[in-house]
């Protein structure tokens, strides 16, 4: 409603924004689609049969390659990329800080807001984001054929990107088994890592070159075996890390800081990682249950319960692992095993 006193005219920007505010309140398209076209994120109208992407490759050359998501995996993986002489086209981010900083490490970079906009001018779409965001993203792109798509995660397989896909499209993952806690250290532990990938034929092809590039082997995943493989990863890198604070806590109680404890335990586990290298992993088992010490055991429990009772479910755990593999190997009796056993379960039980 006009002021009071006011006349149409009087005030031209404030008739032009109610004019607009009515149009859109009726749902009227002042720039309406033709029929057989489409819209692109660039705001430009093409008919619906014209050639997708905008930009292709030439015989020999990388894909037109854009990366959606702009956090520590899709960063340190653009950055490795472009400096492999794989060139990043585009990045989309709705996080303007993120696009920011990826076009600050990746200038040939093109941003994005909208990861559409990004699939409109790409070949090879590469979905950095976290897991749960994987499937809702594919339901809201529109992919054309020629085109494929790719995630980085290393739970989920190549099929939840099957929402996306078109007549002549391709989808697949690619998850370099690498920590990105840090931009610079991913990029480097790139060399000599392992990457899983899926994909068919033609796909994996393409990403075992990219692995290639950045130094890295692939390697090609059996149908299914994603969440098994990622919980192993899982185990490797995280569940280290929980054990590595699991030992600190206990070195604690020996007067031991942190550097002290990595110190002194650090070579013994690289020691141990080597003779597993060397005579497998169930030959480089030592310790307390390869000898059947019964009352080494119940002195450990005895000193977590009263030192560390947060460890106590990780130790007993591990030994009741380690007593498989003690029993696999024929070194220990399953009498002594058994009590070995009881003994731990009691020690559980008591922190119930």
């Amino acid at each position: 409603m006009k002021p009071w006193g006011s006349l149409p005219g009087d005030d031209p920007a404030r008739d032009r924004a109610e004019t607009q505010a009515a149009i859109d309140e009726a749902g009227i398209d002042l720039d309406p689609v033709p029929p057989g076209h489409h819209r692109h994120g660039d705001g430009e109208v093409h008919p619906d049969g014209h050639a997708h992407p905008h930009r292709h490759s030439g015989p020999g050359e990388t894909p037109v390659t854009g990366i959606v998501g702009a956090g520590a995996v899709g960063s340190a993986l653009g950055l490795a990329l472009s400096r492999a002489g794989w060139p990043i086209h585009a990045v989309a981010s709705r996080d303007p800080g993120r696009r920011a900083r990826f076009t600050g490490l990746v200038e040939s970079a093109r941003p994005f807001a909208e990861a559409q906009a990004l699939v409109e001018e790409v070949e090879l779409i590469v979905l950095a984001v976290p897991d749960d965001a994987i499937e809702p993203l594919a339901r809201s792109i529109r992919m054309y054929s020629g085109q494929a798509m790719i995630h980085t995660s290393g739970a989920l397989g190549a099929e939840a990107l099957a929402p996306a896909m078109a007549a002549g499209t391709q989808v697949g993952s690619f998850h370099p088994l690498v920590a990105f806690a840090d931009t610079e250290r991913a990029i480097a532990a790139l060399h000599g890592a392992t990457v899983a990938i899926e994909g068919d034929d033609q796909l994996a092809a393409l990403l075992s070159d990219m692995a290639e590039r950045l130094g890295a082997h692939a390697v090609r995943l059996q149908p299914g075996s994603k969440a098994a493989y990622h919980a192993a990863a899982v185990l490797a890198a995280g569940g280290f890390v929980a054990l590595l604070d699991a030992i600190a806590e206990l070195a604690a109680v020996a007067g031991l800081d942190e550097d002290g404890a990595l110190a002194i335990y650090g070579p013994l586990i690289e020691g141990t990682l080597g003779n597993a290298r060397a005579l497998g992993i169930r030959d480089a088992l030592t310790g307390p249950m390869t000898r059947g010490d019964i009352g080494t055991l119940a002195a450990h429990l005895d000193a977590l319960a009263s030192h560390a009772p947060g460890v106590v479910p990780l130790y007993v755990a591990a030994a009741h692992r380690e007593i498989d593999l003690a029993l696999d190997r024929r070194v220990l009796a399953p009498e002594t095993a058994k009590s070995m056993r009881a003994t731990l379960d009691e020690a559980l039980a008591r922190q119930d």
